[in-house]
C-alpha cells in the first residue's frame, strides 16, 4: 500500500480572518482586478502614472471582463487556505475566456514571471503582461497550456469537472478545486460529470471541491442554474450527493468574509470525511461539500455605459467599455474604473505588488501556477510495462491458429495494474465495456471502482480498484486527461462507433499538446492511448447504428506531430502497438482492433519488427519471383487484412501465373509524405514498396476516401484503388458486412482482374467464379443465416 496520506493540515477548523486579514485579502482581489482589466484595454501606461491617451489602447479590444472578479475572488480565498493549510492544490477554471484572472494571479504570485523573465514583476514586465494579451504573438484570452498551473484549456466549455476528479484520483494530498462557470453547467458532459463523486475514493483519492460561480448570465442570455429559486438548485445539488454552501452579494467586505467561511467550512467538512475514511474505515459514500458563488456579472466594472447598465448583466460578458480609443467619454469612464483600485496602493513606484497584496501568496510549489501537479510532466514515472514474450501467442505457421486480440492484451494490461498496485498510477477506463471488449482479465488485478450502494449480484466492484467505468464517453475522457495531465498513465477502451462522443474533446487534447511541445517549461506527459475495438466490421450483430469507423479521419485531420493511429492486423502486433503506445509520451495513439476471433499472422518477434517498420511486404503471402509484381493487395486493419490474405490465397490457385506483392499497413501515418508526418514514407520508400506503375488494390478498415487524401501526392497514385466502408451496413452476418461494402475476398479478386491490363479477356472465367460466389453467398445467408462453409472455415493453410 502507499504511505498513508498527510493528514495533519486539513484535521481542524480555522479561524475567522481577522479585519487585518480581510483588508489583505481585498488587496490581493483587487490587484488581480486591475490587472486583468488592464490586460484587455492597455498597451502602455500600466500604473497610470499619467493620463490615459488614446494611443495607451489596444486597436483591437478583446477578452472578456464578466468572469474575471469572480474568478480573482475564487484565487485570493484559496491562496489564503492553502496557505494557512498548507495544501497541495490546483485549480481547474470551468468559465471559459477567464485567461485575464489567472495570468493576472500568476504574475502576481511570480509563477508566470518565472517562467517568462521578460514578464517579470515590475512594471517592464506589468506592460508586457498586458500588452500581450489577445496580441498577435501573444497568449489567448482563455486558461491555455502558455499559463502556469492551467491543465485545462479554457476555450470549450464542459469538461472541467470531469478534468478536476480525473486530476484527483490517486493524489490522497491534493485539494483539486473547480470553478465552474453558470453557463458550462447547462452543458451535457458537465451535467453528467456531477456523477463523478461516485467513483472517488476517500482513501486512496484526493479531493474535489466544486465551486458553482453563478454571475447570472451567458453571452446573451441568462443562465439556468442563476435563475432557480435557491431551493430547487439545493435540491439538485444533494441530488447530486453534495452538500451547498451559499455565498453571495455584491459588498466586497461582506463578500470577503463570507467567502473564507465557507472555504474554511468546506475544507473541515472534506478532512473529517478523509479522516473518517482513512482512520475510522468508514465505508459510507460522503457527501462532499460545494460552494455555491452569486456574485454580478462584471463585478466592480463600469455600473452604465451610453445609459444602458452593464455590471450585473450580459453586457459585461466581454469588453464593456468597447469604444475607448474613439469616444473620449468612454476613455474617461475606463480611467475611472481602473482607478477606482487605487493602484498606486497595489504597487509600488516599480510596479512590484506590495507585502499587502502577496500577504495571502503562499510560497514555492504551494502556489497555485507553480505545483507540479499542473505541470504532470515534472510527475510521471515510466510505466512498468512487462515483457511481451510472456504474454505472445505462439505462431508456426501464419493463419493456422486464430485468437481474440483484445483478450491477449488485457492479460498484459492485466499485469500492469498488478504491478502499479502500490504506484497507483495506472487507470482504465471506458463505458461500461470492460468485459465486452475481453479487457475482463484485468479484473484479476483490479476491481471497478464504485461508492455508490451495492447488491449481491454485483460483481467486481471495489471501492478501492482502478478499472473505471460509466456509461459516458464524455466523463471517461475527462478523467483520463485530467488523469494524464497530472502525471499518470492510463488507456480509453471503446466500442469504435461512439468514441466519435468525445470528438471535440480530443480536439481540445491534442491542441493542448500540441502547444505543450513548444513551451520549454512543460514536460512531457503520458500518451492518451485510445483502444477502439468492437469495430465496424464485427457489428453485424448490432447493425447499422453501431457501425462507424471515422473517428480516424477525424484524428488524421489534427497535428501531426501529436497524433498517431494504428491498425495492428493480429494479436502479437497489438501488443507490439500497446507496448510502444503505453510507454510513449505527448501523443494521442488511436489503436483499432478487434475483439472477435482472428488469425494469427505474426510471431511476437516478426510482429515487433512489421509494427517498427510500419508498414512492410509480407513476403509469405505473395507470389513475387524477384520482379517487379503485376499487383500489389495492399490492407490496413484486421478483417481487411483477412480478406486481402484470402484473395491472395485464391489468386494463388486460379492464376498462379500472376505476380501478386502482399502489402501490410499497420502505422497509417507511413502512407504520408516525409515532411507532412514524423512517420511519412519518403517518396523513395513509397515507390519501392507499391510501384509507381503497378495497379493497387487497397482494402482498408475505414473509409477509402481517407487513403486518398493520405496517397494523392505520390506518384502512383492514378493506380490505387481503394476498398473500405462505403455505410453499407446492417444487422447481418460478419461476412455478408464485406461483401455489402465491396471489401471481401471475391471483390478484391475481381478488381485485380479489373485492373491489371490483359486480365479482363484472359481470367473471364475466373472473374465470372468470384461474382458467382457473391451470388451463392447472397442466398446462403438468407436461408441458412450464417456464413457460406468455404469462408467459415477459411484458413490460410487450407
Amino acid at each position: 500500500m502507499p504511505d498513508a496520506p498527510r493528514q495533519d493540515s486539513r484535521t481542524s477548523s480555522r479561524t475567522a480572518p481577522t479585519d487585518e486579514e480581510l483588508r489583505t485579502l481585498d488587496a490581493h482581489w483587487r490587484a488581480a482586478n486591475y490587472l486583468a482589466a488592464g490586460q484587455i484595454y492597455l498597451l502602455a501606461n500600466p500604473l497610470l502614472t499619467e493620463p490615459l491617451r488614446p494611443e495607451h489602447i489596444k486597436p483591437r479590444l478583446l477578452g472578456h471582463w464578466g468572469t474575471s472578479p469572480g474568478l480573482n475572488l475564487v484565487h485570493t480565498h484559496l491562496n489564503r487556505v492553502i496557505k494557512a493549510r498548507d495544501l497541495d492544490a490546483l485549480c481547474i477554471w470551468g468559465p471559459g475566456h477567464g485567461g485575464p484572472s489567472v495570468l493576472a494571479n500568476s504574475w502576481l504570485e511570480g509563477s508566470y514571471s518565472e517562467k517568462y523573465p521578460d514578464a517579470s514583476r515590475d512594471a517592464q514586465g506589468m506592460e508586457l503582461l498586458m500588452r500581450q494579451f489577445s496580441f498577435p504573438g501573444g497568449v489567448p484570452s482563455h486558461v491555455a497550456p502558455e499559463v502556469p498551473g492551467s491543465i485545462h484549456e479554457g476555450g470549450e466549455l464542459g469538461y472541467s469537472l470531469a478534468h478536476a476528479y480525473g486530476a484527483a484520483l490517486d493524489n490522497p494530498d491534493l485539494l483539486v478545486a473547480c470553478v465552474i462557470g453558470d453557463g458550462e453547467a447547462e452543458t451535457g458532459p458537465l451535467a453528467g460529470s456531477w456523477h463523478a463523486n461516485k467513483f472517488l475514493d476517500p482513501v486512496h483519492d484526493g479531493a474535489v471541491l466544486p465551486i458553482l460561480h453563478l454571475n447570472g448570465y451567458k453571452i446573451a442570455n441568462p443562465t439556468v442554474l442563476a435563475r432557480l429559486p435557491e431551493e430547487e438548485l439545493d435540491a439538485l445539488l444533494r441530488g447530486y450527493g453534495h452538500e451547498p454552501i451559499h455565498v453571495a452579494g455584491d459588498e466586497p467586505a461582506t463578500v470577503h468574509r463570507a467567502m473564507a467561511a465557507a472555504m474554511d467550512t468546506a475544507l473541515d467538512r472534506i478532512a473529517e470525511a478523509q479522516r473518517a475514511a482513512r482512520e475510522d474505515g468508514a465505508t459510507g459514500r460522503p457527501h462532499w461539500p460545494v460552494i455555491v458563488l452569486r456574485t454580478p456579472k462584471g463585478w466592480t466594472g463600469p455600473a452604465e455605459v451610453d445609459g444602458e447598465p452593464v455590471e450585473g448583466t450580459w453586457r459585461a460578458h466581454q469588453v464593456p467599455l468597447p469604444g475607448v480609443r474613439d469616444n473620449p467619454d468612454h476613455l474617461r469612464q475606463l480611467e475611472s474604473w481602473l482607478r477606482s483600485y487605487r493602484p498606486e496602493e497595489l504597487f509600488d513606484a516599480e510596479g512590484r505588488p506590495v507585502a499587502d497584496v502577496l500577504a495571502c501568496v503562499p510560497e514555492g510549489t504551494r502556489r497555485l501556477g507553480a505545483t507540479p501537479y499542473a505541470n504532470g510532466g515534472l510527475l510521471v514515472r515510466d510505466l512498468p510495462v512487462p515483457s511481451l514474450d510472456d504474454f505472445a501467442v505462439p505462431v508456426d505457421k501464419a493463419g493456422t491458429t486464430m485468437h481474440e486480440p483484445t483478450r491477449v492484451l488485457g492479460d498484459l494490461l492485466a499485469r500492469v495494474m498488478r504491478d502499479t498496485a502500490d504506484r497507483r498510477d495506472f487507470r482504465l477506463v471506458g463505458p461500461d465495456e470492460t468485459a465486452s471488449n475481453r479487457l475482463q482479465a484485468v479484473y484479476e488485478a483490479s476491481g471497478k471502482t464504485w461508492q455508490a450502494g451495492t447488491l449481491p449480484v454485483d460483481e467486481h466492484l471495489d471501492r478501492h480498484g482502478r478499472v473505471m467505468e460509466v456509461l459516458s464517453e464524455h466523463l471517461c475522457q475527462g478523467w483520463l486527461e485530467g488523469y494524464l495531465l497530472t502525471g499518470r498513465h492510463g488507456l480509453f477502451s471503446c466500442y469504435e462507433a461512439f468514441v466519435h462522443i468525445v470528438d471535440s474533446m480530443v480536439n481540445q487534447h491534442i491542441k493542448w499538446l500540441r502547444t505543450s511541445r513548444r513551451l520549454p517549461w512543460r514536460a512531457p506527459i503520458a500518451s492518451l492511448n485510445y483502444l477502439l475495438t468492437s469495430h465496424v466490421w464485427r457489428q453485424d450483430h448490432n447493425g447499422f447504428s453501431h457501425q462507424d469507423p471515422g473517428f480516424v479521419d477525424h484524428v488524421l485531420n489534427k497535428s501531426p506531430e501529436v497524433v498517431r493511429v494504428y491498425l495492428p492486423p493480429d494479436a502479437n502486433t497489438l501488443l507490439s502497438v500497446a507496448d510502444h503506445a503505453l510507454r510513449s509520451r505527448d501523443y494521442v495513439n488511436v489503436i483499432v482492433a478487434g475483439k472477435q476471433p482472428c488469425f494469427d499472422w505474426l510471431s511476437i518477434e516478426e510482429a515487433r519488427v512489421h509494427c517498427a517498420r510500419g508498414a512492410g511486404i509480407w513476403e509469405w503471402a505473395g507470389t513475387e519471383d524477384g520482379t517487379e509484381p503485376d499487383v500489389v493487395l495492399a490492407c490496413a486493419g484486421d478483417v481487411p487484412t483477412q480478406e486481402t490474405l484470402a484473395a491472395a490465397h485464391l489468386l494463388r490457385r486460379h492464376l498462379p501465373e500472376l505476380s501478386v506483392r502482399v502489402v501490410n499497413v499497420v502505422d497509417l501515418a507511413r502512407l504520408l509524405p516525409q515532411g507532412d508526418h514524423p512517420h511519412g514514407m519518403s517518396d523513395f520508400e513509397f515507390d519501392g514498396l507499391f510501384t509507381t506503375t503497378k495497379p493497387v488494390i487497397f482494402a482498408y478498415h475505414g473509409y477509402p476516401w481517407l487513403i486518398h487524401r493520405l496517397a494523392y501526392r505520390r506518384t502512383g497514385h492514378q493506380n490505387l484503388h481503394v476498398r473500405g466502408y462505403k455505410e453499407a451496413g446492417t444487422t447481418t452476418t460478419p461476412f455478408d458486412m464485406v461483401v455489402r461494402n465491396d471489401l471481401d475476398r471475391y471483390r478484391l479478386v475481381m478488381d485485380v482482374i479489373d485492373r491489371v491490363p490483359g486480365l479482363a479477356v484472359r481470367a473471364t472465367a475466373v472473374r465470372q467464379r468470384m461474382a458467382d460466389a457473391r451470388t451463392r453467398h447472397h442466398a446462403w445467408i438468407r436461408e441458412h443465416g450464417t456464413d457460406l462453409p468455404e469462408v467459415a472455415e477459411w484458413s490460410w493453410n487450407a
